[in-house]
């Protein structure tokens, strides 16, 4: 019979337990939208549908807006946000941390500027596709790119980022599509991990390397040299035009100075 109570009671528990962290899962992911829709301009409003009015405050409600996606139909969890070609304006919402099951991102096609946000992968920390193409995000690419380690996609082609490709992004196992063409990007492309990328991937950019020409390292430095012999000293220097310096020097009962200029084909 004790047995039967305790079993009873950690059933009863557990339920309220889970029921307790849907529920707070729900108000986290409607406050997700809510902000996501104050703090984006919407000039075709395509956002209109988006009521949050105690009306509509059904379980699942939400994930009847244009552009979302819920776990259930009838749960307000959020694992999908598809707002492509809406004219929306604005930087990156900062209220994407709210929804905590997100798993895809696209906002391609938008009139989105600014950077993105330093921790960025504290906002979305399990989005597997990330597709912010099409837009006016600049800036530099944020290193933290790297700790959204589920990524499969990243597409930031036809932006304004500029810099380096962070080497963190190249540790992105999962990583099956990546494109950052048509950006003022530079210097050396990182390497990925366990996959290869097109050049296509990193067109009309100022980067270098693989797959992409070699990058161009520093010009060589002078170096000058001593030879000492029984009989003269050899100085040879090479300079920065090309030319070669020689200077042989002889000892002092020689009393002369024998000097060479060499010019080198480049």
């Amino acid at each position: 019979m004790r047995n039967r109570v305790v079993l009873f009671l950690l059933h009863t528990l557990s339920w309220l337990l889970l029921s307790s962290d849907t529920c707070h899962g729900g108000e986290s992911d409607i406050r997700c939208l809510e902000t996501l829709k104050h703090q984006l301009q919407d000039p075709n409003n395509y956002l209109d549908s988006w009521a949050f009015d105690n009306e509509t405050a059904a379980e699942g409600f939400i994930c009847k807006f244009n552009g979302i996606e819920c776990w259930h139909p009838e749960e307000n969890k959020v694992i999908n946000i598809s707002l492509i070609n809406m004219g929306l304006q604005g930087q990156f919402p900062s209220g994407l941390k709210n929804c905590t099951s997100l798993t895809e991102l696209d906002l391609s096609n938008n009139d989105l500027s600014g950077s993105l946000p330093v921790n960025i992968d504290e906002f979305i920390p399990l989005v597997v596709k990330l597709d912010l193409s099409s837009n006016k995000f600049s800036g530099n690419l944020t290193a933290t790119l790297g700790n959204i380690t589920y990524l499969n996609v990243l597409n930031l082609q036809h932006n304004q980022f500029n810099g380096q490709i962070p080497w963190q992004v190249g540790r992105l196992g999962r990583l099956t599509t990546f494109n950052v063409a048509d950006n003022p990007l530079s210097g050396q492309i990182p390497t990925f991990t366990n996959k290869r990328f097109g050049a296509e991937n990193f067109a009309n950019t100022g980067l270098c390397g693989k797959p992409l020409k070699d990058c161009v390292g520093p010009p060589k430095k002078s170096h000058t040299g001593v030879i000492i012999g029984r009989t003269r000293t050899v100085y040879k220097a090479d300079l920065s035009n090309g030319s070669l310096l020689v200077i042989k020097r002889f000892p002092e009962s020689h009393h002369s100075v024998d000097t060479s200029y060499l010019r080198l084909p480049h």
